[in-house]
């Protein structure tokens, strides 16, 4: 893990911090100074991470809000408790997810991948838009890191079809949402520039993790991979450090639309770069979480 100065004084928030990867990030950001909300669905393993966050850095500035990021009104009602805090908000991590999900549907009937993985992102991200803005400056931008994966290269992206009701299949529903994050990223990104606005919007690519999001593989896969985990697969922690590096890195300072890798900038699929996927995508996003498409107005 590189060495970053300390963030003394700036606000993050950090989807599905209680375990795993974004654990291991919110640690890493309190532990340089950091005040960091971690924003998760199940409030007991929220105190419990809390409570551990708070004895392993020594800090206090570790607090835990609720928020489901399978339901568009719980989202909002997070939205809601912290712009209650009237305080700035300088990093946001989007990182929770589920994987491998047997067919099944979020609250709004999105397919759960699709709804938690990339809506939920989609529109907390929006929600939290003019915050980011106020509390980014002209040497210290705001930075919003999105978690996604190697899948997405394998990932093809149904538009008439997001929610894969012609054909479910759990490996080609998540590598879509993933895939949705990257082409989200990029058209996000774009949208920033052309405001002009002191906010980066960034992608990673956490590598291959040994953490619970396998739990619902076959089991034979489980075997295997608990056999191998100590050979090929990263620790949360090592599997955090390229959020971490996205969200305090001096190196990328004003940098955004990048997808990283092991802390290095890196090429994702050919088809993130497609604008007008992109565009459509947004356009998509916006129906589908009810609000409005202000990127219409723009090039």
């Amino acid at each position: 893990m590189s060495i970053f100065p300390t963030q003394n004084g700036k606000v993050a928030i950090v989807t599905g911090g209680t375990k795993g990867i974004g654990y291991q990030t919110v640690k890493h950001l309190a532990r340089l100074g950091m005040h960091v909300i971690i924003a998760g669905n199940n409030e007991n393993d929220g105190q419990e991470a809390v409570r551990k966050l708070k004895e392993e850095t020594l800090t206090g500035k570790v607090e835990f809000l609720y928020c489901d990021l399978a339901s568009m009104k719980s989202i909002r009602q997070f939205v809601q408790q912290f712009r209650a805090k009237n305080c700035p908000l300088h990093v946001l991590v989007n990182n929770a997810g589920v994987m491998l999900v047997p067919e099944r549907k979020t609250e709004d009937g999105f397919e759960e991948h699709f709804g938690l993985n990339y809506l939920g992102h989609f529109l907390l991200t929006n929600l939290l838009l003019d915050t980011l803005k106020q509390s980014g400056t002209h040497s210290h931008n705001a930075r919003i890191i999105t978690v996604s994966s190697a899948t997405h290269y394998v990932g093809k992206l149904h538009l008439n079809d997001l929610q894969s009701r012609c054909s479910y299949s759990s490996h080609g529903a998540y590598a879509q949402s993933k895939l949705a994050l990257v082409l989200f990223t990029y058209r996000l990104q774009h949208l920033l520039t052309a405001n002009g606005s002191h906010v980066t919007a960034n992608v990673v690519d956490p590598g291959v993790v040994n953490t619970e999001l396998y739990k619902h593989v076959f089991w034979v896969v489980k075997v295997v991979k608990w056999m191998t985990a100590w050979l090929f697969f990263k620790t949360p922690e090592e599997g955090a450090s390229t959020t971490i590096y996205a969200a305090v890195s001096p190196e990328l300072e004003g940098a955004g639309g990048c997808y990283l890798y092991n802390e290095e900038r890196t090429k994702s699929a050919d088809v993130a770069y497609d604008e007008e996927l992109q565009r459509r995508l947004w356009t998509e996003s916006c129906k589908m979480v009810g609000i409005s498409d202000e990127a219409s107005r723009l090039p």
